[in-house]
């Protein structure tokens, strides 16, 4: 009987890893035109999915992919760690999902108020401009008012318009 030594496990486990890297970015680019709320949580569900691992060898302490454990147990009936793998799928998902969720609800105030805060701006340049579109008049009063100061009422000298300088 060939069994694997310590070595082969560690680069199976690394060999594994890379490949599920490779299959979760895969996944990320394949989801990218969703809408976030959808994307995000099936990104989760991926990562879960592709990341999980279940126990095989209680006494020699190996771990296997859940979802691998799961697909040829019930693919070939052999052994019975299917149903523990799917509780191990399940265990991860739930944490995996509470610290998205917990992630999402730090996240959502943020990104509300840097939308305030940038529709304050884009306010404020939008009145800028008015305001500069508004005082580029090529002429305008003579009287007082050029200095800041309201015209005199009834005063006749108002009635003049010089060009501005």
């Amino acid at each position: 009987m060939d069994t694997m030594t310590e070595n082969d496990y560690l680069i199976a486990w690394g060999l594994y890893a890379f490949a599920a890297l490779g299959c979760l970015l895969v996944w990320m680019r394949l989801t990218r035109w969703m809408w976030r709320w959808l994307r995000e949580p099936l990104r989760v569900l991926m990562a879960v999915l592709l990341f999980s691992p279940t126990i095989i060898d209680s006494v020699k302490d190996k771990y296997a992919p859940a979802v691998a454990i799961t697909a040829l147990d019930i693919a070939f009936k052999v052994g019975n760690n299917a149903w523990r793998a799917v509780s191990d799928l399940f265990m991860y998902g739930m944490i995996a999902f509470g610290l998205y969720l917990l992630f999402v609800l730090v996240r959502w105030p943020i990104e509300r108020a840097a939308k305030e805060r940038r529709q304050r701006t884009e306010a404020a340049k939008a009145a800028a401009k008015a305001a500069e579109v508004e005082d580029d008049q090529p002429f305008g009063g003579a009287g007082n008012d050029r200095y800041g100061r309201p015209p005199a009422a009834g005063s006749p000298l108002n009635t003049r318009v010089e060009p501005r300088l």
